[in-house]
């Protein structure tokens, strides 16, 4: 019933954001390679552990119980809790960029819990929606996403010494970081320049061995974000692997 429950919110908070979740028909303008958008779908029954993960699972009732909703879908969650797992294995922090009402926040922090490592989350976003945006790159507008703040995001996602939250914008908010090294980065940003921005600063932070993490890249909403990682990665040694679930990943060599 939760999950079902969770389901529906996800889709109404898709299309209220302007996502389009059903068959997508009409031209997409302005984007390239915009006939290699489609829907993802796989007439073929597949393991999908994502359906039934129980830390997936408690984080969605955390966030249905409290009112809250995460616009990443399951199968993206279990992508970035995997991750994250292979992170904790290595020395650095894990940052996301990009936190809205904090799901993705819960999760890596119940997978640190989980794990039992001892790493510093830094957590960055406005709080407050989105900033102005430029529409040559990006269809948001100023203020999408502003139904946030950090004291409801602390709320769930707990406060400890190793939880650092940061209000303001990217990349204001990585001033004093520049002698941290980075396990993980989950960039959500969605725009254009604030994708490049966490792109130049996070990049030669990275740990060998460590993730970036895009949530955006795929999707045809936020063709910014696929400009940004092409961009900042044309010149670089990685490679960087565009998934079905609409994320992006690059192993810092």
């Amino acid at each position: 019933m939760i999950m079902k429950l969770a389901e529906d919110l996800l889709v109404k908070q898709l299309e209220s954001k302007g996502y389009i979740v059903q068959k997508i028909s009409e031209a997409l303008p302005g984007i390239p390679e915009r006939e290699m958008y489609k829907p993802f779908v796989n007439p073929w029954s597949i393991f999908s552990p994502w359906d039934h993960d129980e830390t997936i699972q408690d984080v969605i009732a955390q966030l249905v119980s409290k009112g809250r909703m995460t616009l990443v879908s399951r199968d993206r969650l279990w992508i970035l809790m995997n991750l994250a797992k292979q992170a904790f294995t290595l020395d650095g922090e894990v940052w996301e960029a990009g936190v809205y009402q904090g799901g993705t926040a819960l999760l890596f922090h119940e997978t640190l819990k989980q794990v039992g490592a001892s790493r510093t989350i830094r957590l960055f976003d406005t709080f407050q929606g989105m900033p102005e945006t430029d529409k040559n790159f990006d269809k948001h507008s100023a203020g999408d996403f502003a139904d946030t703040d950090v004291d409801a995001v602390k709320d769930l996602v707990g406060e400890a010494d190793y939880i650092d939250f940061r209000k303001g914008f990217v990349p204001d908010t990585f001033a004093g970081l520049e002698d941290k090294i980075i396990a993980m980065a989950h960039i959500d940003l969605d725009i254009y320049p604030a994708i490049l921005a966490a792109c130049e600063f996070v990049y030669p932070r990275m740990a060998s061995g460590g993730f970036m993490l895009f949530d955006d890249y795929g999707f045809h909403s936020c063709p910014g974000a696929r400009k940004a990682v092409d961009e900042f990665f044309a010149d670089k040694p990685e490679v960087y692997i565009s998934l079905p679930t609409g994320q992006c990943f690059v192993v810092k060599l």
